[in-house]
């Protein structure tokens, strides 16, 4: 069973940056796709950023294109995801997770597997 320790996150103003890092332990992960969601008090967990297993395919929900990049580094088991231009509606709990199958398109909770227990990531106006 895979362990993943999410941080990086923290409290930074409208239009700062940050960098969150997924550490992972107890099985190699660079064969499986990989995620990150966020959830804010009240919402559902949703769907922010997802790369293949070699790192060719990335994905992005529409409100964080362009600002976000996700990345891995499969010699450290490690993702990444940077996230640039912040705003107040970014403000929420950040959670990496293990991909149940390698196929894109899948953004749903259930097609992933192992999850951290996430970092707060507050974005003040």
């Amino acid at each position: 069973q895979v362990q993943l320790v999410e941080s990086g996150g923290g409290l930074v103003q409208a239009g700062g940056s940050l960098r969150l890092s997924c550490v992972a332990s107890g099985q190699t992960i660079g064969r499986y796709r990989l995620g990150w969601f966020r959830q804010a008090p009240g919402k559902e967990r949703e769907f922010v950023a997802a790369i293949s297993a070699s790192g060719g395919i990335t994905e992005y929900t529409d409100s964080v294109k362009d600002r976000f990049t996700i990345s891995r580094d499969n010699a450290k088991n490690t993702l990444y995801l940077q996230m640039n231009i912040l705003k107040p509606e970014d403000t929420a709990v950040y959670y990496c997770a293990v991909g149940n199958r390698n196929l894109s398109g899948k953004r749903l909770r259930a097609d992933f597997g192992s999850w951290g227990q996430g970092t707060q990531v507050t974005v003040s106006s």
